[in-house]
């Protein structure tokens, strides 16, 4: 009995990675996987002008529950490289800095993220909520 159960068990472990094909990206992930981060300040500069900040919510999405338990472990760290990150070059697009660029910056926190808690343990990181909060609200908008 438990060589037909091992046996089963070994096939869906197999299979499952060729099962997955291009469609794992866009599927939810498993559960247990995703580690939420604390809320990210980062300043938006235009120029040499700090005209806004934005307030950035993210999950990195584990390689494994038990990574995303290591992943929890080490948020604190994770934390302060995505703040050294922000502030340490501006995350507005290049179109319009007031703006900021999504894409970049998830490459950018993804790879802090991974340099922290090891590449293979970070599958992916997505960007939740980005909330613009400008310093001088626009007075006559």
């Amino acid at each position: 009995m438990r060589t037909v159960v091992l046996a089963g068990c070994l096939a869906v472990l197999v299979a499952g990675p060729a099962m997955a094909g291009d469609s794992a990206q866009t599927k939810a992930p498993e559960p247990g996987t995703s580690v939420e981060m604390p809320y990210l300040i980062a300043p938006v500069v235009v120029g040499e002008t700090l005209v806004a900040y934005a307030y950035v919510s993210s999950k990195i999405i584990a390689s494994s529950p038990q990574t995303a338990i290591d992943i929890r472990l080490a948020t604190p760290f994770i934390q302060d490289a995505f703040v050294r990150d922000v502030n340490a070059a501006p995350i507005g697009k290049a179109s319009d800095p007031s703006a900021v660029d999504a894409q970049a910056l998830t490459a950018r926190l993804l790879a802090d993220a991974r340099r922290i808690v090891g590449a293979s343990k970070v599958v992916d990181l997505r960007l939740i909520q980005i909330q613009m909060s400008p310093l001088r609200p626009n007075p006559q908008g």
